[in-house]
């Protein structure tokens, strides 16, 4: 007890630097991202739709099969009209990840509640050996 009396701002500041060290982990597996795996089976079970949030160049060279391509600075008019229903979960995908985390916030903001990034992005996707179709 005396240990801990003596040394209550080494002990501060050991939980502190881990709390840190920890945030990230914790933010990350609540911000509406899951892994390519993830990706597929939410395709699979529940019919996820995919939207890559990429320039139209970019998808062209090579995207997520099936995926529809609404680029980031017009998620906000042609979301809508791209997936029209709600309900089903959306999978938001860019290269890395960058983009899609922000595409979440806008496509919540629309009405999109089961929004989510894959994490890594199209990399990931291609690491993992899942399909890529080119335009």
């Amino acid at each position: 007890m005396k240990f801990i009396v003596d040394n209550w701002m080494l002990i501060l500041i050991a939980l502190s630097s881990g709390g840190m060290l920890a945030w990230p982990l914790l933010r990350g597996a609540t911000a509406g991202s899951l892994t390519a795996q993830g990706a597929v089976q939410l395709i699979n079970r529940e019919r996820a739709v995919v939207v890559d949030v990429r320039e139209p160049e970019e998808y062209a060279a090579g995207h997520v099969t099936g995926a529809k391509n609404v680029p980031l600075n017009q998620l906000d008019e042609k979301l809508g009209a791209a997936v029209k229903n709600k309900s089903v979960p959306l999978l938001l995908i860019c290269a890395t990840g960058a983009r899609a985390q922000r595409a979440v916030a806008t496509a919540k903001k629309l009405g999109y509640e089961q929004a989510q990034a894959v994490a890594g992005g199209l990399k990931s996707w291609k690491e993992a050996n899942l399909p890529i179709e080119k335009a």
